[in-house]
């Protein structure tokens, strides 16, 4: 199994713990073979009339013994072993968020959120029960298995011959199941992440939906979606559903044997009444490693799918990643050029191909200055600021910053000096701090402040009750577009990054807000470098430069003054011309 190299190195970590494991689960097996034969004694000395009560305490007190040694082998092998299956899913669910989040944007463009959720739990899980159960359930099997087999075979050979008739049965049955078993477990992971992908879209836009009044074409939609979960984790329950009973019932098969031809050897006196019980025993032993043949055939093949789709993610690489030959990049003091650049997205997750966004991009930002990009929706502005931290590469042409082609920088190094607000500001479900703070707990109250004056909001979050400590609620649900806006902005220039990108951060402010904003970016000039989109030409009047873009490409350039005179001439050219 190619898989297989995932849950390797947990499994290598645990190695200890998984052999003490197996030691205690085995000590378990063979302690349970005793009482078979400690039974067997007392049987036969009672049907030959030669015990006493001590005698029978005795062998009472024998079974107590072993029954409190199993429990204390079983509690040791449950710890190791269940505790190791934890630990392969706590690491495989780590390994799988952090390579996740290395992926190119562009993955999440083609991947349904619900079916990395399902990854992420339905699928590890399975992986965990594969591990930990399944490593119990095959040892068993094999051990428990084996050790009755050899104990019936001392008792009779003949007997165990006839007994183990079923046994070929069961191996054919469970080689014809299995594979049916694994295609299936696949189609049932795929439908549980549809599942999920529609559950979580529809909460995640329920206001929406009550807005409209669509709540019977929400509930119809996840109807569907439930069928077709149902319908075939149905088609597995026919497969399983048809494995388990045969083996149950060629478990019963061979006590059938055992009564019929066992009591006429107890009869003829060829073994004795104990060694009749004994097997029978012996046989409800063999019956469990019968019965987990099965139920570990189940766990593998789910597991194995599971891990097949796990792997598949793993398997892809990210788009933008670092190259091995990478260049140190000193604190930026020159500037920011952009050079000949174009960049196409694929036109159809389905039917790869391409439509253009941006063409030959030419622009030269020096340290210290405000470059101001306008334009209509869908002319490229916020595609064009994406490049810059390299959420996506140019698919011509090059940025250079300080003269450097950041394609050769390290992602964490370029990525450290710029900070970066996009369009559609997102909270986290926590407090005002944190979505501020970000996770860094280096902040101190006064910076902490301080962005919050700078982003016009500090005012808004001293009058919560709360303040700082307020919780946001899913996207931040409980602030208004505008203040939304404002906390992702204290985010960005809290961090003290000599690249500032904002992405149209007044867009949901009042014309007072937005003018306290642009006071302090104003402010900012000379020390940092700041590229600021906007809809709207007023919005970046003082910026240094700006550049106007429509269909990708840029149409005006120059400062406030000079750019609007340019475009108002247009405006009239076109009036006068219809």
């Amino acid at each position: 199994m190619k898989s297989f190299y995932l849950i390797k190195p947990y499994l290598l970590e645990r190695r200890f713990f998984i052999f003490l494991g197996l030691v205690c689960l085995i000590t378990v097996d063979f302690l349970q073979l005793f009482i078979p034969r400690i039974i067997k004694w007392a049987v036969d000395d009672l049907t030959a009339f030669r015990i006493d009560i001590i005698t029978l305490l005795t062998y009472a007190l024998y079974i107590v013994g072993i029954a409190v040694l199993i429990g204390m082998f079983r509690y040791l092998w449950r710890r190791c072993l269940i505790g190791t299956s934890r630990r392969v899913e706590e690491g495989m669910r780590n390994r799988l968020f952090s390579h996740i989040q290395t992926l190119s944007a562009s993955y999440f463009d083609t991947v349904k959120t619900g079916d990395l959720m399902a990854h992420a739990t339905n699928d590890i899980q399975h992986i965990r029960m594969a591990t930990g159960m399944g490593m119990v359930a095959l040892t068993d099997a094999i051990v428990l298995g084996t050790a009755a087999i050899g104990f019936m075979a001392y008792i009779n050979v003949k007997l165990t011959v006839f007994v183990l008739i079923p046994m070929p049965l069961i191996v054919l049955g469970t080689r014809f199941f299995s594979k049916k078993m694994h295609r299936l477990y696949g189609e049932v992971q795929g439908a549980f992440s549809d599942l999920t992908e529609v559950v979580r879209e529809r909460f995640a836009g329920i206001r929406i939906i009550k807005a409209y009044n669509r709540q019977q074409e929400a509930t119809s939609r996840i109807e569907d979606v439930s069928k077709d979960y149902i319908g075939k984790n149905l088609s597995l329950v026919r497969i399983t559903g048809s494995f388990f009973p045969m083996m149950v019932f060629f478990s019963n098969l061979s006590l059938a044997i055992v009564l019929y031809l066992g009591g006429r050897q107890t009869i003829t006196f060829t073994i004795t009444p104990g060694d009749f019980v004994a097997f029978i025993s012996y046989l409800g032993l063999l019956t469990w490693p019968m019965m987990a043949i099965g139920w570990v055939t189940n766990l593998i093949q789910r597991g194995k799918a599971s891990l097949d789709r796990i792997d598949k993610i793993m398997q892809t690489l990210p788009e933008i990643d670092d190259r091995p030959e990478k260049v140190i990049l000193k604190p930026v003091k020159k500037s920011v050029v952009f050079e000949n650049v174009s960049f196409s997205y694929a036109s159809d997750v389905h039917e790869p191909g391409l439509f253009s966004v941006l063409d030959h991009i030419d622009i030269k930002l020096d340290n210290g200055k405000i470059l101001g990009i306008v334009g209509p929706p869908g002319s490229g502005k916020s595609t064009l600021l994406h490049l810059i931290p390299r959420i996506f590469d140019v698919s011509q042409g090059r940025i250079m910053l300080d003269g450097i082609d950041i394609r050769k920088l390290n992602l964490r190094d370029l990525r450290s000096r710029i900070s970066f607000m996009p369009q559609e500001p997102f909270l986290f479900a926590g407090t005002i701090r944190e979505n501020i703070t970000f996770g860094n707990t280096e902040i101190n109250d006064r910076e902490l402040i301080r962005a919050a004056q700078a982003a016009s909001i500090y005012e808004t979050i001293t009058s919560f009750p709360d303040g700082f400590e307020t919780i946001v609620g899913e996207k931040g649900i409980v602030l208004s577009g505008g203040q939304k806006q404002r906390v992702a902005l204290a985010r960005a220039l809290l961090k003290d990054s000599p690249i500032i990108i904002l992405d149209d951060p007044i867009s949901q402010v009042d014309m007072e807000t937005g003018n306290a904003i642009i006071k302090t970016l104003r402010s900012m000039a000379g020390h940092k470098t700041i590229i600021i989109v906007s809809h709207r030409l007023s919005a970046v009047r003082f910026a240094h430069q700006i550049i106007a873009l429509e269909k990708g490409l840029i149409v005006e350039s120059g400062n406030h003054e000079a750019l609007r005179h340019r475009i108002n001439i247009t405006q009239e050219h076109t009036v006068s011309k219809k």
